[in-house]
């Protein structure tokens, strides 16, 4: 939620742990970004076609309820055809291991090199609150209906 200033209330306290010393605190890159930036913290030679598991080096603390989503970088996949494989990968509130990034380089010639301190992903961080889902013999009408895959055209 934002505030009047436009910036973000600091609603939610989300731990985050460095493991390394070479580990870069997730950060927004702008002041009013929805989502934080991830960064590898290893050296990778991503081939091209390859996917790699690329280590961020730090581990979260989601409050239950939360959950992180990683997302990938409009920027890589424009540019150099790199995305993340498992978008959006699934950060549950009760994991306390080390956030990795599925990569999958695209680029069906140029490898892609990838640095510590490098941004690799997005994290969002979403507190959907309590849900719940009940069975039921009917749902509600709505325009959509039951239109799926392309149901709205191209």
């Amino acid at each position: 939620m934002r505030s009047a200033d436009g910036l973000y209330d600091a609603a939610m306290d989300v731990p985050a742990r460095l493991l390394t010393d070479s580990a870069c605190l997730p950060a927004r890159a702008h002041h009013d970004d929805a989502a934080f930036d991830l960064f590898a913290d290893e050296h990778l030679t991503l081939a091209p076609g390859a996917r790699a598991t690329v280590a961020t080096g730090i581990a979260l603390a989601l409050p239950a309820g939360a959950c992180g989503l990683v997302l990938p970088r409009s920027g890589l996949a424009a540019r150099h055809g790199v995305t993340v494989l498992n978008a959006p990968g699934l950060i549950d509130p009760g994991y306390r291991g080390e956030v990795k990034v599925v990569l999958l380089n695209t680029d069906a010639a140029e490898p892609f090199q990838i640095e510590p301190g490098d941004r690799v992903a997005q994290l969002l961080v979403l507190s959907p609150g309590e849900t719940a889902l009940t069975a039921a013999g009917e749902l509600d009408e709505t325009v959509r209906g039951a239109g799926g895959f392309g149901s709205t055209g191209r």
